[in-house]
């Protein structure tokens, strides 16, 4: 998560074309014509490729984002214009609350979220803090603590509510508590407390009878916290999907490697199937590129290897761009224009990342 200071991160060494689409909605928007239907392979739908009852695509992988509120406030329009951008819609969006119950961020599934959960899946991180300013500006915040969750001290005035918003919606929606939990010790509590939180949490959906949930537990993914990751994980029967946030930092915060998109994810890839789960689908949730200064199309050749790339990383199933700037020079990570935008909408027309979507978001 971009939301703090800046992390170390993992080192590596070393046919024809059919034009028919599933809904074909022309607007005209700044330069061109975004269409806002699903290509061919979205519309088929075959048996073969078709989701899993966890939402798994098994003949690719999602292609979802993170995308920061527009000046006016208004999530809706913030990912409809970067949709206009990339020349297509997105199959998953990723957004963040806190715990405060306010409609600000502290409500799940806000009016903007349901409408984009029309033809989209969602991606759901809730964490167990309090906000300062909207959408964590500043991204300062006030720490309730895992061993205070854990002991249900906010049942009924935050999680009760929540679990029975999400069960009222209805639709299956990716659901990640305390995401990066790795680089949120000590200050939220030890390992043990937010395994004890996280299965509190769980369990309180469950019994509440909020079963349209897919349990994503994500953490960075770097390296250097390989037993804390391990002491963090809640245990199979609590994790549907694992997720980790690798990047291309590059300069920013003074990397000094160029990572290409394999080498920026294979050795996290690597370690988690390896220790945690060798089976359960994984998700990119969050990933994205620094740009290099010196060579301005870079980016573009980044985004542009990821339909080749992907495939080599067979459990990942959802690749999650993170579309906003972080503090410090050198650190734009987004992929909304300029040579990024090109690669970025290129890889976007790769039939691994077009995978037939569920019918709750056709």
């Amino acid at each position: 998560m971009r939301h703090r200071t800046a992390r170390p991160r993992a080192r590596f060494g070393g046919t024809e074309l059919l034009l028919a689409l599933a809904t074909v909605g022309a607007l005209l928007a700044g330069l061109g014509v975004w269409w806002s239907g699903r290509s061919a392979d979205h519309a088929r739908a075959p048996g073969d490729c078709a989701p899993t009852k966890l939402l798994e695509p098994p003949c690719g992988a999602w292609w979802g984002a993170y995308v920061p509120y527009a000046r006016d406030g208004s999530l809706t329009e913030a990912v409809h214009g970067f949709e206009r951008k990339i020349g297509r819609t997105l199959d998953l969006v990723y957004t963040y609350h806190d715990m405060s119950n306010t409609p600000r961020d502290g409500v799940l599934l806000t009016p903007d979220e349901r409408e984009l959960g029309e033809h989209r899946m969602l991606m759901l991180a809730w964490e167990s803090t309090v906000w300062t300013e909207p959408h964590h500006k500043n991204y300062t915040e006030t720490q309730l603590g895992w061993g205070r969750v854990a002991a249900g001290d906010f049942d009924r005035t935050v999680i009760d509510p929540e679990a029975e918003r999400v069960k009222a919606y209805g639709k299956t929606v990716f659901f990640s508590f305390d995401q990066e939990s790795d680089f949120r010790t000590p200050a939220a509590g030890t390992p043990a407390q937010f395994v004890a939180a996280y299965r509190h949490v769980y369990d309180r959906f469950r019994r509440l009878g909020a079963d349209n949930v897919i349990w994503v537990w994500t953490v960075s993914g770097y390296l250097g916290h390989k037993d804390l990751m391990k002491e963090l994980y809640p245990g199979d029967a609590y994790v549907d999907w694992i997720g980790m946030d690798q990047y291309n930092y590059y300069l920013c915060h003074k990397s000094p490697d160029w990572l290409d998109f394999r080498q920026s994810q294979q050795p996290s890839y690597d370690w988690l199937r390896k220790n945690i789960s060798a089976t359960k689908p994984l998700m990119l949730s969050e990933f994205s590129t620094a740009p290099d200064p010196a060579d301005p199309d870079r980016q573009k050749g980044w985004y542009e290897q990821i339909p080749k790339a992907a495939p080599g990383l067979p459990g990942v199933k959802a690749m999650v761009q993170w579309d906003s700037p972080v503090p410090g020079p050198d650190c734009d990570l987004r992929a909304d224009h300029g040579p990024a935008l090109q690669g970025y909408r290129k890889a976007g027309e790769a039939p691994y990342v077009n995978q037939p979507l569920p019918a709750q978001a056709r």
